[in-house]
């Protein structure tokens, strides 16, 4: 099943260009109306999001065990959000542009205010090992397919 995320996350990233106003904002994917997440602002125009504080796991959870049974690896783009489903892909994205496509395999922050902790890997991509703590806009991607 992974082996056709790619290709699709590819097509449906060229559709959604193709589709595009020319303006350099990001393409972003629409989700159902169900699982949307809170929208960023009130402008439309804007990217749909989950806006909030981000932090990274400190290096000596290396190895230990995520909420979703997986080791936690400083070097992959993985993340931990409290609600959505395991192998959830998502963009981190900090306001001047830079982001970060990583998969949720771990539950938390449970830090007020914060919305998703990331991998070092992922942290390292977006320059937030310096602040620690910065401000981003979550976008989903792509959800895994439900399980009946």
């Amino acid at each position: 099943m992974r082996s056709l995320v790619a290709p699709l996350c590819g097509l449906l990233g060229m559709l959604t260009a193709a589709c595009s106003s020319g303006t350099s904002r990001p393409p972003v994917v629409p989700t159902s109306p169900a699982s949307e997440p809170p929208s960023a602002s009130g402008d439309s125009g804007d990217i749909q999001g989950e806006r909030g504080r981000a932090s990274y796991y400190s290096d000596r959870l290396a190895g230990r065990s995520t909420a979703s049974g997986e080791p936690y690896r400083p070097g992959l783009l993985t993340a931990a959000h409290r609600k959505l489903p395991f192998g959830t892909v998502v963009d981190v994205i900090r306001a001047d542009g830079r982001r970060v496509r990583v998969t949720i395999n771990d539950r938390g922050p449970f830090t007020k205010g914060r919305i998703i902790d990331l991998s070092r890997k992922a942290a390292e991509a977006i320059g937030m090992i310096r602040e620690g703590v910065v401000d981003v806009t979550v976008v989903v991607v792509s959800k895994p397919p439900s399980r009946r």
